[in-house]
């Protein structure tokens, strides 16, 4: 029996955006996909952050600045994206976390609009970043075997093991993973992929913050490696999820077996 093709999308070549691209798991991706031969549009609320990351790794990077959950500024940096060539590769990494039980200690209740604004960055701007990428990619030729696209969301452990404080966070990355199968369903007709990855504890600025030994105290905790998870393994997920073609609707866990205990 003749061995099947084997389908692989192509990064070197292909346009992409990347939300949250200027920091951490999102820079990682940038660096990454650029480096593979893509030209990538950084969306990002730090300007400052993304111009200069867009300058350094020149092959035509380019930047938008703004909120992933306004429809303008998602819309003018899927339309930059596809811009002189094919959009193929969307991965939403903006994101945002607060710490907050559903009732405080003294018995007052979560703030409801801190609870919204963490759905409308964490959720909402990942839909708002898919559907407007979604739609651009649609457009595109197809490739080998119909594919026009991928489309890697981030979640979290966090989905599945909140932890106390977590109940906002863990609503909005839950809602993601929730996303991950109806939307490749939907996107089924016109040959784009959708994958979620849900990091655990992940090397990113927001834990470089903490003191040293509190940093290795969480490493710790991982089954194994015994240690942090670093943006470039996230990157290099990334990339592999974009370049197996069989691979779609499914959330990978990428956390060295971890399982976040209650707090």
């Amino acid at each position: 029996m003749a061995c099947p093709t084997i389908t692989r999308m192509n990064i070197n070549g292909s346009r992409a955006i990347v939300s949250g691209g200027a920091s951490g798991l999102g820079e990682a991706t940038v660096r990454f996909l650029s480096a593979k031969g893509a030209t990538c549009t950084i969306l990002d609320r730090n300007e400052d952050g993304a111009k200069a990351l867009a300058s350094e790794l020149g092959n035509g990077a380019n930047y938008v600045a703004g909120d992933v959950a306004d429809p303008d500024v998602v819309g003018k940096a899927v339309e930059q994206a596809a811009s002189g060539g094919s959009l193929r590769i969307a991965v939403s990494c903006a994101g945002i976390g607060w710490a907050g039980r559903v009732i405080n200690k003294d018995g007052t209740p979560h703030d409801l609009e801190i609870f919204r604004l963490v759905l409308n960055v964490n959720l909402i701007g990942t839909f708002n970043v898919m559907r407007l990428s979604a739609s651009a990619m649609s457009k595109v030729d197809p490739l080998e075997h119909g594919e026009r696209g991928v489309i890697v969301n981030t979640a979290s452990v966090a989905a599945f093991e909140g932890q106390i404080g977590q109940i906002a966070y863990s609503a909005s990355k839950g809602g993601v993973v929730g996303m991950t199968v109806p939307a490749a369903r939907d996107l089924s007709a016109v040959g784009v992929r959708v994958l979620t990855i849900a990091p655990g504890l992940m090397d990113t600025p927001l834990l470089g913050l903490l003191p040293e030994p509190q940093r290795q105290a969480l490493g710790a905790g991982v089954l194994f490696p015994k240690r942090l998870g670093t943006p470039d393994e996230y990157a290099l997920l990334v990339g592999q999820l974009v370049e197996n073609g069989y691979l779609n609707g499914e959330t990978v866990r990428l956390d060295g077996g971890l399982r976040m205990p209650p707090k």
